[in-house]
């Protein structure tokens, strides 16, 4: 990475311990990604994206603001996208999956609270990632308990707006979804500036639902077997996929699928054990669970996750007439995703059920983080679907740190050798 530290001074950052954190990242990476056999060559721009991660990207939207643009924090797939990107404003994921913001996210939150929402938080607290405080606004949502209340935390140290996304799916609850977005085009307009105009939020449902299709595309040759890319690496893009530039994105995901298809032409099959990750989400950079089934003989051809298919599946209908109908086929697209906030949630088991069959896998590894409890409470309804189905399928509760990945490895590789 380059010396970016004049700017990150300029973003008030706590730069001894940014230091600390920037030492650490290369080493893990390498470890984890560049270790990894026949890459495909396409992966080379996401390495390079990963090693100017609080580099050039950081650079790009301090760009964007001298040019009087807007940088706009988001947390959940529910938070539109198109939205964002019509005022003139970028968008940056920002969930973190690090076990480095850990202790400082307890200093203001509980300890047992799941480490994503502590982690972002502590990451925000400790001034210590540039995404944060490049950020004009952030935008949460009411997923879940933890999250609600982190807002109002998060809220004394930088402006939050939050959405309110029902927990049920029928018709009155998606019209409440369709006044949220309303109100969040509102308030994105007063933060920018920028009147949102039916044209602008057409073009923008047009750029996203191509993000989503370039996804698509990989996921697509993942389900050929063998698979031609590892998932450790298709992870990465979908980790990358929250913050990157989009035209950018789509561009060099593309390139990366033409490669991969000339690559099928020549693969044998490998006897791997074909699994599907399911449950919470894996924010960067956190690829514990991935690393440790692909050092075996297994995997990882698909995630049922927001790191995964919830994100890039289902399209906005691209064809309306005026700006509420648009707003509308905004509203009832990211009601299609299967979270575990909502309830009944019938939907997500039926999603991992027809998953498993189209991508043949053999197994499901149920991933949740410790004290997540929508998809802890959840396990039991899919636990018993699978069962039904005769699907093989194995509950692993961890945290971000590393002192679990012996106890992890010695049971996933016994659940490998059973299916």
């Amino acid at each position: 990475m380059g010396d970016y530290r004049k700017l990150w001074s300029n973003l008030n950052m706590n730069l001894e311990k940014h230091d600390v954190l920037c030492a650490v990242l290369p080493e893990i990476y390498s470890k984890v990604y560049l270790s990894q056999n026949d890459r495909p060559e396409g992966m080379n721009y996401f390495n390079f994206v990963v090693s100017e991660v609080h580099g050039l990207r950081i650079e790009e939207l301090d760009n964007h603001k001298k040019q009087g643009g807007k940088v706009i924090g988001t947390f959940c797939v529910y938070v539109p996208d198109e939205v964002i990107l019509a005022a003139g404003a970028i968008g940056v994921g920002l969930c973190g999956g690090s076990q480095f913001w850990i202790e400082d996210g307890e200093k203001v939150l509980p300890r047992n609270l799941c480490p994503l929402i502590k982690a972002f938080v502590g990451a925000k607290v400790s001034a210590t990632c540039p995404y944060f405080q490049s950020c004009d606004m952030l935008v949460g949502e009411t997923t879940c308990d933890g999250k609600k209340k982190a807002w109002e935390i998060l809220n004394d140290y930088t402006p939050v707006h939050v959405m309110e996304l029902p927990q049920m799916k029928r018709e009155k609850n998606i019209e409440d979804w369709k006044m949220e977005i309303k109100e969040f085009i509102s308030r994105i307009e007063e933060l920018t500036g920028n009147k949102i105009t039916f044209e602008k939020l057409k073009e923008t449902v047009i750029l996203c639902n191509d993000k989503r299709k370039a996804l698509k595309r990989l996921y697509e040759l993942r389900k050929n077997i063998p698979s031609p890319i590892s998932g450790l690496d298709s992870l990465l893009i979908s980790q990358i996929a929250f913050y990157d530039d989009p035209q950018r994105f789509i561009q060099k995901v593309n390139e990366l699928c033409d490669e991969l298809d000339e690559r099928l032409k020549s693969l044998q099959p490998n006897g791997k054990k074909r699994i599907l990750i399911t449950g919470t989400p894996m924010a960067i950079p956190n690829w514990k669970m991935h690393s440790i089934i692909e050092s075996l003989n297994a995997e990882i051809v698909v995630e049922e996750t927001c790191t995964g298919t919830r994100y890039f599946e289902n399209f906005v209908e691209e064809n309306a007439n005026d700006m509420d109908e648009l707003i509308e086929n905004i509203a009832r697209r990211y009601m299609k995703v299967n979270c575990a906030c909502f309830t009944p949630n019938a939907g997500r088991i039926e999603d991992i059920i027809k998953y498993v069959k189209e991508y043949k896998a053999d197994g499901v590894i149920y991933y949740n983080l410790s004290f997540c409890q929508t998809y802890s409470v959840e396990y039991k309804k899919v636990e018993e679907a699978l069962n039904k189905e005769n699907i093989p399928v194995m509950f692993i509760e961890t945290d971000y740190s590393e002192e679990d990945s012996g106890q992890i490895k010695t049971r996933v590789e016994a659940f490998i050798e059973m299916i």
